[in-house]
């Protein structure tokens, strides 16, 4: 069982920069991609970012091209997402994921998400 734990969210201006962390722990982090999801309120949860299980690709939502930037440290078992040029439409809910499947190149489908962490607010105000 994996367990998950996203930080680093909070309230920040349009145009604004942020820096989420995920810390993942109970499984072997470095076979997995990651992915990045968020939930707006009364919206279906949408993939943002991923990274492969070598962090050597990396892929975006075109919403967010361009504008975050997602890596990963297999040795501190952490996934980050740099967020900036924050919009309003950015608020939501951030969730780190790993894919059930080891070895992926990419992580995009939230079928292929078995676990999921409480996550993180990010809250853009204008």
């Amino acid at each position: 069982q994996v367990q998950l734990e996203e930080s680093g969210g909070g309230l920040v201006q349009v145009g604004g920069s942020m820096r989420l962390s995920c810390a993942s722990s109970g499984r072997s982090f470095s076979s997995y991609a990651m992915g990045w999801f968020r939930q707006a309120p009364g919206k279906e949860r949408e993939f943002v970012a991923s990274i492969s299980w070598s962090g050597g690709s990396t892929y975006y939502s075109d919403l967010v091209k361009g504008r975050f930037t997602i890596s990963r440290n297999n040795a501190a078992n952490m996934v980050y997402l740099q967020m900036s040029s924050l919009k309003p439409e950015d608020t939501a809910v951030y969730y780190c994921a790993p894919d059930r499947l080891k070895y992926r190149t990419s992580l995009m489908d939230l079928n292929r998400v078995d676990s999921w962490g409480q996550g993180t607010q990010v809250t853009v105000s204008s």
